[in-house]
């Protein structure tokens, strides 16, 4: 992730520690995303061994780990920080 916005060159991490609180966020997508696909294997695949629910929930969540990390990091910045974009606009620092 870049440190400061190409177009308004807002600096991301507003402080040390502050993505933090994105991890909770991420935790919240994996673990849908996991319950998700764990209610699809049990219905599309007739309730199969523990071991089938592995091999299939555990490389899906890798494949979305770097959507996820991104997704939960600007929705972090977005609610809790209150930044907006508004255009044209760039940031002094």
């Amino acid at each position: 992730m870049y440190e400061h916005c190409p177009h308004c060159r807002l600096r991301y991490e507003i402080e040390p520690g502050y993505f933090w609180g994105a991890m909770f966020v991420s935790y919240a997508f994996s673990a849908g995303i996991a319950l998700v696909a764990g209610f699809l294997v049990f219905y599309g695949l007739n309730d199969p061994g523990g071991w089938t629910y592995v091999l299939i929930i555990c490389p899906l969540l890798i494949l979305v780990t770097p959507v996820n990390f991104r997704l939960s990091r600007i929705l972090w910045l977005h609610y809790v920080s209150g930044i907006h974009y508004e255009p044209g606009k760039t940031s002094e620092f």
